[in-house]
């Protein structure tokens, strides 16, 4: 790399605070639940059906802003897919603190991280032999 490698990337940690946005039409809340691959992800949204929907990260976000397991984010509904969406914004974990004050998002919300936990416990194999029988 040349110099501007070598300087490094500008920090972007102490990003201005932005403007809360909350959902409008055709737009929820939700949780990723897992990673797919291709700038998609399995989210679980926060609707009345509480459904899980592949969700498309939109062109403005790819590379840019990076999305793991857990995280909050805004999905805009696709009227003629039900079971697909585009992830317009992702949320901070202040900005999620504040959704939950607003009662924008509920208090508990099936973690993703505890998910994974259960699937790694199911793998857990436990075996009854004694070593003093052989």
């Amino acid at each position: 790399g040349g110099r501007a490698f070598k300087r490094g990337k500008s920090d972007t940690s102490g990003q201005d605070k932005r403007e809360l946005v909350f959902k409008e039409d055709l737009q929820e809340y939700a949780q990723v639940t897992k990673v797919l691959g291709n700038g998609r992800m399995e989210v679980q949204c926060f609707d009345k059906e509480n459904k899980k929907r592949l969700g498309h990260i939109r062109g403005a976000m790819r590379k840019k802003v990076w999305i793991n397991l857990g995280d909050y984010v805004l999905v805009s509904l696709r009227e003629f897919q039900d079971q697909k969406c585009d992830i317009v914004q992702k949320y901070s974990d202040e900005e999620v603190s504040n959704l939950r004050k607003a009662e924008q998002l509920p208090e508990k919300s099936a973690n993703a991280g505890d998910a994974q936990q259960e699937e790694e416990d199911d793998d857990l194999v436990e075996f009854d032999l004694d070593i003093d029988e052989l």
